[in-house]
């Protein structure tokens, strides 16, 4: 068997494992690097020169005029993944057609919208060094409106699915978020259609295998044990916290 073309460069995160359950539901052979962010390693030289914002997911690949290609950003690997690879469209629609233009206004809808404001929503709940109440309602809350969305678009349709009658990128995009909504004080019971969808994805086998890359999948776990959930936000506030106070000061 030849050496897979692809590398993956992540960790543990709601962010790292879209790419991982896309690369597996394609059946694709890749190499994981893990990048240990508690530590920085995103923001190494080598690491840069992939992505120059820091941050991961990240993937270099072998192009087509056989040359490295470097991709960030999550949404934009997942776009590079279906278009590149998904010639059955396991995992996307035939360009043109009205199916793949709604799964891209939910793939936008996830890194522009759910994504970064549960993020926020996170860190103000989880990792601020002091609780401050306007910025946990002012993202909790958004966070249920956009839970919202997705709710009465998911109570139309059929499939169970966000686009069409199978799963796509759309989905993969948003479900290592909504599997963590507990993190971020979200009740899911408060939203049945996406409670219903997310044992659809999580019932994927390529959810299932995807998940656990580069390392267990244990946040649903983890938000049923309160002292379990307090004493892993207080280890991921210290090097947070230490890790914006060295970038204010431009050390990374």
């Amino acid at each position: 068997m030849p050496e897979p073309t692809i590398t993956l460069y992540t960790t543990q995160t709601p962010n790292g494992i879209k790419i991982s359950i896309a690369l597996e539901m394609l059946g694709l052979q890749y190499r994981v690097e893990k990048i240990d962010i508690s530590r920085n390693v995103q923001k190494e030289d080598w690491f840069l020169k992939i992505n120059p914002n820091g941050r991961i997911p990240a993937l270099t690949d072998l192009f087509s005029d056989g040359k490295e290609i470097r991709l960030f950003e999550s949404g934009s690997i997942l776009e590079y993944l279906a278009e590149q690879y998904d010639h059955d469209n396991k995992i996307s629609f035939p360009r043109g057609t009205r199916e793949y233009y709604a799964m891209k206004n939910w793939l936008f809808f996830q890194n522009a919208g759910l994504g970064p404001m549960q993020g926020q929503a996170n860190h103000f709940t989880r990792y601020a060094p002091e609780r401050i109440e306007y910025g946990v309602n002012r993202y909790v809350n958004e966070c249920r409106r956009l839970y919202g969305v997705l709710d009465k678009h998911l109570a139309t349709c059929q499939s169970g699915w966000l686009v069409g009658d199978h799963v796509s990128i759309a989905d993969i995009s948003h479900w290592g978020w909504i599997a963590a909504a507990g993190w971020a004080d979200i009740d899911i019971d408060e939203f049945p259609n996406v409670k219903a969808w997310e044992k659809l994805m999580a019932s994927h086998p390529g959810t299932e295998s995807g998940r656990h890359v580069p390392s267990p999948h244990t946040i649903k776990d983890l938000i049923q044990n309160k002292a379990a959930v307090d004493k892993t936000a207080a280890e991921a506030r210290s090097w947070i916290q230490q890790g914006m106070q060295a970038q204010a000061k431009g050390k990374v």
